[in-house]
């Protein structure tokens, strides 16, 4: 009560009662109401660890993510919510195959030594037998094009790692994540045989970090590995000693597509049911570990934010809904999917909040809307400063979510939750990413920020 005292003193003193006085005093005590309600009562924890340790990785088009579409179904049937329903989405089906092997087989050093490798997302396999080549180290997609045909009959092996002087670690995995998604095609397009890629993580350790890759037509599809960063510097310093060769054995393969689902679920508005807030994270995870923070922690805080409303009795005025998307990781299947009904059916998502980036502490949201919108929903959106700030919140322009962005042409504004970014490259894509590695209280800090943001917009609109 000291701290919210504080809080609506400052409001007064500072001359940013927007809403006037007794208003806010209203707005600031249901914000503390969220947050005791999420930190007392809050399921998201217990729903994290059944999705995580239970289900597990949930690749689109495996039977372990058909086993989360019904789980948390279930979930949202047990929120007293307006609707809830399946929304049928086409994705890929791509399996791993057996553990693969990457090794140095001709060290003078170390003679023959085995790697910490992952396929990549979409990667064809070696075949049974494997392939053995010549290792030539690069830094980028421009090097290799550079290289041409010196390529040809090699593996190239990308090496440039994330730059560690950016603050906001995705900011260094956006600067350095083409080598992995275009390499192999590029690499392909001069002749190289496989490809290597330096895992997208700043911390140096033994785990590779597996994430998708895209190929282009009408060029040969070549096998494309990550390897661990301890690794791939091991494998850097012997390359400036002597050629290596390396020998890579995977069985990936691309099945046929299959169909799966989008979880949705809403509570309909009172006054303005047409017009759409939406919260969401994506249900699949990488068959490798649990996707705990990437994205089962956004999936059970998108849920947390209806369970949490309910509980305190509020009765929107606009309709909030929650959306379990299918299939981010390799292929945006039911985004794609999500926006086109959408924009069939004439709705307007006017907000659509998304959290992907880990179930760390919340440190605000960014936001991106079409450019003939923005500067206005953001000057509407940053006048809510005031009433966040004292949960270390803030707001900013930005990205927001790989789900939520095909619905940019609708003009409403894309939000994404943005935590303390620091430790989300060491677990992401890995088999690490479990939820022993999630915190209960930081998980619900975020379902709470989440929370406070929707009753905002739906209280005063954009």
């Amino acid at each position: 009560m000291y701290r919210l005292t504080l809080l609506l003193f400052s409001l007064l003193w500072t001359g940013q009662m927007i809403f006037g006085q007794t208003q806010t005093e209203e707005d600031a005590l249901f914000i503390k109401s969220i947050y005791d309600q999420t930190l007392q009562e809050g399921e998201c924890y217990h729903w994290l660890e059944y999705l995580t340790s239970k289900i597990g990785g949930r690749l689109a088009g495996s039977p372990a993510s058909m086993a989360s579409v019904s789980y948390t179904k279930q979930v949202m049937d047990t929120l007293n919510l307006s609707k809830t329903w399946l929304q049928a989405c086409e994705v890929p089906h791509w399996n791993r195959g057996i553990p693969e092997e990457v090794r140095i087989v001709n060290s003078s050093q170390y003679g023959s030594q085995t790697l910490n490798a992952l396929a990549l997302g979409n990667s064809i396999g070696t075949g049974n037998l494997g392939l053995t080549a010549e290792v030539v180290e690069v830094q980028s997609l421009d090097e290799v094009k550079a290289l041409g045909r010196k390529v040809e009959g090699k593996i190239v092996f990308y090496n440039r790692p994330m730059d560690p002087t950016q603050i906001r670690t995705f900011n260094a995995y956006g600067g350095a994540v083409d080598q992995r998604v275009w390499g192999a095609a590029q690499a392909a397009e001069f002749g190289a045989v496989a490809v290597l890629v330096r895992s997208m993580t700043t911390r140096l350790d033994d785990y590779p970090h597996t994430g998708t890759l895209v190929y282009k037509d009408g060029i040969k599809k070549i096998p494309a590995l990550a390897i661990s960063t301890n690794d791939a510097e091991l494998l850097s310093r012997l390359l400036k000693k002597e050629a290596v060769q390396v020998y890579i054995r995977n069985t990936s393969e691309m099945l046929s597509p299959k169909m799966s689902y989008n979880v949705i679920g809403e509570i309909k508005g009172s006054e303005f049911p047409d017009e759409i807030i939406l919260v969401g994270g994506h249900l699949d995870a990488w068959d490798v570990g649990e996707g705990a923070h990437d994205d089962g922690s956004g999936c059970v805080q998108s849920l947390q934010v209806l369970k949490t409303l309910n509980d305190l009795g509020y009765r929107p005025k606009r309709t909030i809904r929650c959306v379990m998307f299918m299939n981010e990781e390799n292929g945006l299947g039911g985004a794609t999917a999500y926006a086109e009904i959408s924009n069939k059916n004439k709705e307007f998502h006017l907000a659509a909040i998304e959290s992907d980036a880990g179930g760390f502490s919340p440190r605000g949201f960014s936001c991106d809307a079409d450019v003939s919108v923005f500067n206005e929903k953001f000057k509407n959106f940053y006048s809510f400063l005031p009433l966040l700030e004292p949960y270390g919140l803030l707001l900013t322009k930005g990205g927001a979510g790989a789900d939520i962005n095909p619905l940019k042409s609708q003009k409403g504004l894309l939000i994404g939750l943005r935590p303390d970014s620091q430790r989300y490259f060491d677990y992401h894509h890995t088999t690490i990413d479990t939820f022993e590695a999630v915190n209960k209280r930081e998980l619900e800090l975020g379902a709470a920020a989440m929370t406070s943001i929707v009753y905002l917009i739906d209280q005063y609109g954009l």
